[in-house]
């Protein structure tokens, strides 16, 4: 890919940075909790890593529904295209992750027998660690088999922040 958009956004835990593809819908490359895109652009698969980013104060239909997340809006994300390259598993994982229900976390465990693959609990572990879309993929309702938080590329606090944001709800 040659080109593509970026786009930060406030939200209550902290600055919500975008990286889609350029073109006439845009598809989301990478995201998270940062207003620093070199935070981003590492986590690009590599056959998608742009060579040029441009800058954008909003992308149609994608920082809008970032913001309407925020403002309690659980289901403003779950129409936003996402583009991530890897194996079958994973790609299969991450839209497993799609149908997980804000306010119903699941154990890692859980996730692996959703993916179809009840013994793959450290495969379901890595579908999280490498997804690079954060929020759109809602890796964060994925909980440690004791129900306790795990990691999170964007901070534990943030986390347990999105988990009580959707059990509000």
């Amino acid at each position: 890919m040659t080109n593509a958009l970026t786009s930060t956004v406030s939200t209550p835990i902290g600055p919500f940075t975008v990286v889609t593809t350029d073109d006439e819908r845009p598809a989301v490359l990478a995201s998270g909790w940062t207003g620093d895109i070199g935070d981003l652009l590492p986590v690009i698969s590599p056959a998608l890593r742009p060579l040029s980013t441009t800058r954008a104060t909003s992308i149609d239909g994608i920082t809008d529904a970032v913001v309407r997340y925020h403002e309690g809006d659980l289901t403003a994300i779950d129409d936003v295209a996402v583009q991530q390259n890897s194996g079958p598993f994973l790609t299969h994982a991450w839209a497993v992750l799609r149908h997980v229900k804000p306010g119903r976390p699941v154990t890692y465990t859980a996730f692996a027998e959703l993916c179809g693959r009840p013994t793959a609990i450290r495969g379901a572990a890595a579908a999280c660690a490498r997804n690079a879309t954060a929020l759109f993929v809602p890796c964060h309702r994925v909980l440690g088999s004791d129900g306790t938080l795990r990691g999170f590329r964007w901070g534990l606090p943030a986390k347990q922040w999105l988990l009580d944001h959707e059990r509000e709800e």
